[in-house]
């Protein structure tokens, strides 16, 4: 009777034990989203606001350089036409390098914010974008 009263107050112990590490993982786990959340809305905010005023910069760049070649190329409405199409070109060069430009970048900061390593502080992306063969040398670490 007196090792079932032993069992019965270890067995309380585990369950609170379990109870208390379960909170504490939860509460981990809303640190861990919030500072990658948080990383996340800052980057891009940044990003946002870099844009924005880089289409200002280009919007009066483009008006410049229209009233400064009109008078070598014959006219307003061609150098703003060839403006236009200068910058159509562009945007279509981005479009067809958009893999390379903009989706692999942003799929490896992502990675990089959401997928990291505990263990050695690393990213995963460095396994994924490693081009070299695995030979087995990471695994005698």
């Amino acid at each position: 009777m007196f090792l079932g009263d032993k069992s019965s107050e270890s067995i309380q112990q585990i369950v609170t034990e379990a109870k208390t590490y379960l909170e504490l993982q939860k509460e981990y786990v809303r640190l861990e989203l919030t500072e990658k959340l948080t990383i996340l809305l800052s980057t891009l905010i940044l990003v946002l606001i870099l844009v924005v005023l880089g289409m200002v910069a280009l919007f009066y760049f483009s008006f410049t350089l229209a009233y400064v070649l009109a008078p070598k190329i014959g006219g307003l409405m061609v150098s703003f036409g060839l403006i236009t199409l200068f910058l159509i070109l562009v945007m279509l060069v981005i479009y067809h390098q958009r893999q390379r430009l903009i989706i692999s970048p942003m799929v490896n900061f992502l990675a990089k914010i959401f997928l990291k390593d505990k263990e050695n502080g690393q990213s995963i992306t460095a396994t994924i974008n490693n081009n070299e063969p695995d030979n087995g040398e990471r695994n005698n670490a």
